[in-house]
């Protein structure tokens, strides 16, 4: 199996648009999304069957059994986090604002608070004509690294004989997208033609060589600005990446995606650029079969 990961330095440089239209190019039979902050590769994907849903357990947090406890306020005054207040006599948590680090259940002279396995957020699976693996890491939570792991592995174990897996990534370069990248075998990068997008996907770059995975990069809606579009192009030779191509801006994109279609679904000067890119990244991984 290729593995084919789609990110980009910020949000909204049309990163889930481009995977989307691969999926629908390519037929692939295998599909991620590890943006499991706020994916939605799922929308723009067609119909899937009902997913098989797992839990995902986080860290601990504090939990109050309200009958033991005396509302004495020493929770509330060793909380570093501000994660504890009275309501009613008794203390109540934040769950977002609790870190988990435990001194509220050691200094409760009832033995009121406890440490409880959090839910975090929760894995999907989607088994049909094709395995789509996702998931959803509820607000304020951490270990997206360790979720985002678990979604490739249930791709992976699920679909072991497909020839190509494209895979939806988070954007910026934090805990989810060091996860993703990890066993690529081809990230393509979608920038952005401004002074943030070239900043961002320097720093992508430099994040992504660091586990010696091959790059390439592509810049949507070029025609924004030719002149950063160039600097793209120059650092991309500079730093010997592989520069696939220009999509253009195209109004044509969000009226496909607002109907819940791919924009591969439709007949527009994107569709073709779209179309031209997935060429030249199959050529990229290998994988002339796959051509279209």
């Amino acid at each position: 199996m290729k593995k084919l990961l789609i990110l980009s330095g910020k949000g909204g440089t049309g990163k889930t648009t481009v995977a989307a239209a691969f999926l629908s190019f390519s037929g692939a039979r295998a599909a991620a999304d590890c943006d499991v902050d706020a994916p939605n590769l799922h929308l723009v994907s067609g119909e899937l069957p009902r997913p098989q849903v797992t839990d995902f357990m986080g860290g601990d947090k504090a939990q109050v059994d309200r009958d033991k406890c005396l509302g004495c306020g020493k929770c509330l005054e060793h909380c570093r986090f501000g994660a504890l207040s009275l309501a009613g006599g008794k203390a109540r948590i934040n769950e977002y604002s609790c870190e988990g680090c435990g001194v509220c259940a050691h200094v409760c002279p009832a033995g009121a608070v406890s440490l409880l396995p959090d839910l975090a957020g929760r894995q999907e699976l989607y088994r049909g004509e094709r395995v789509f693996s996702t998931a959803m890491l509820k607000m304020g939570r951490g270990n997206s690294g360790k979720l985002v792991t678990k979604v490739k592995l249930d791709l992976l174990k699920n679909a072991p004989d497909c020839p190509l897996a494209i895979i939806d990534g988070s954007p910026g370069i934090g805990c989810p997208v060091i996860a993703s990248v990890g066993g690529m075998d081809l990230v393509l990068v979608v920038a952005e033609p401004s002074p943030s997008g070239i900043s961002d996907l320097q720093r992508l770059v430099k994040t992504a060589e660091s586990f010696q995975v091959k790059l390439a990069v592509c810049v949507n809606r070029w025609d924004m600005s030719p002149e950063n579009t160039e600097k793209i192009r120059t650092f991309c030779l500079e730093r010997d990446i592989a520069f696939l191509g220009l999509l253009p801006y195209d109004k044509s994109a969000s009226l496909a995606i607002n109907r819940g279609l791919s924009v591969a679904d439709i007949d527009c000067p994107l569709s073709e650029a779209l179309r031209e890119l997935y060429n030249r990244t199959m050529a990229l991984l290998e994988l002339p079969g796959l051509y279209c």
